[in-house]
């Protein structure tokens, strides 16, 4: 099998402005990826970039597309772990521009084996119940949301802190007033708070029955996680500190986490995801799938991941909810409440609306 040509688009989904600590996005910066084979099989992959997070932008991700494009041309799709050794040739890092092609490559390897991508990876269907996440607001507007959220059904509430540690402080106390502790939350701080920042909070938030925290502090400041560890009432989980395996493996030396988010824009694709996962695995280190803005395509290639692993056991797969305006993938993951359940079809099993695609600006290589 060879790959015939590659159509990258600019596949902007607009959305409602969501904020995070480093900053807010009011459109989801995604980048398609279609690469058809002369077989006949056509692999679909997506990413979504979060500058403020990894660096790159759609922009970046669209121009790196192209030079992709051009090296995996007239090569075999099947050979992934080859593919995207060129890619990690060609360029360091751009991890999200290269889980586009990672995916669309893992699509079609998934069909032309006729299974599902999770039963590709060696995995069968497992219950998948994701969190639904509060951007950062006033405390006020915050527990209005999380009230709605509770009445809706929603177990497992994830929220968007670091801020000033008084007003984040403020925020869980108000949303823990409103909807008590039946709900389970979990606290994201992206990065957002120093070292005694992360104490402040932390310490005072114990008390608020929080299952875990992300990414407390920036990345460079790795070296004083394994202290926070310690001190945190609240286990912590490595986000942005893990971007690939060789980052787990040194995290989990130093004792300075208790879990670990997998994305797959943040590391490259599924390939490095498993790598991470294996890594995390053998030092009895749990994972969640996570991600960053995806449309259900993406998104659907999470669920059938977090299947085919075990070891992933938190879920924040709510990408295409937070404030997304339009859904254009046909197939694909379908949400019950906040269940997430995908179909048998070959591969992943979802694509995008061929009118919507229309209206993109796209190249083909």
């Amino acid at each position: 099998m060879q790959i015939t040509s590659t159509q990258i688009y600019r596949y902007s989904i607009p959305m409602v402005p969501f904020t995070i600590a480093t900053g807010t996005m009011d459109f989801a910066q995604n980048v398609l990826v279609i690469i058809q084979t002369n077989e006949g099989i056509t692999g679909y992959g997506e990413c979504s970039a979060f500058p403020m997070i990894v660096g790159e932008t759609q922009a970046t991700c669209y121009e790196m597309g192209k030079a992709f494009a051009t090296i995996l041309k007239h090569k075999d799709p099947l050979d992934i772990a080859a593919r995207m050794q060129e890619l990690d040739s060609f360029t360091a890092r751009n991890y999200t521009a290269k889980s586009a092609f990672d995916i669309a490559l893992h699509d079609i390897a998934a069909k032309a084996a006729n299974k599902p991508l999770y039963a590709y990876l060696g995995g069968s269907v497992k219950k998948i119940v994701s969190d639904l996440t509060i951007g950062i607001d006033t405390p006020s507007n915050m527990a209005a949301q999380a009230i709605e959220f509770a009445q809706q059904g929603v177990a497992t509430i994830k929220v968007k802190l670091g801020k000033d540690p008084a007003t984040d402080i403020e925020r869980i106390k108000a949303i823990r007033t409103a909807i008590g502790n039946n709900t389970t939350i979990r606290i994201d701080a992206n990065q957002g708070w120093s070292y005694e920042d992360a104490i402040t909070a932390l310490t005072e938030l114990g008390k608020y029955h929080i299952e875990f925290c992300e990414q407390p502090m920036r990345t460079y400041n790795d070296e004083l996680l394994p202290q926070l560890c310690v001190q945190s009432p609240i286990p912590l989980m490595a986000d942005e500190s893990v971007y690939t395996h060789h980052d787990a493996e040194r995290i989990i030396r130093n004792k300075a986490c208790d879990s670990i988010n997998i994305k797959f824009a943040k590391s490259g694709g599924i390939a490095e995801a498993i790598k991470i996962n294996e890594v995390a695995e053998k030092n009895n280190i749990p994972c969640m799938m996570g991600g960053m803005l995806e449309s259900r395509l993406a998104l659907t290639a999470k669920v059938h991941f977090a299947m085919a692993k075990s070891n992933i056991i938190y879920y924040d797969l709510d990408t295409c909810l937070l404030g997304h305006k339009i859904d254009p993938v046909l197939g694909g993951a379908k949400y019950s409440g906040m269940e997430l359940s995908v179909n048998d079809e070959p591969g992943i099993g979802a694509s995008v609306d061929p009118t919507f695609l229309q209206s993109l600006e796209s190249v083909t290589i």
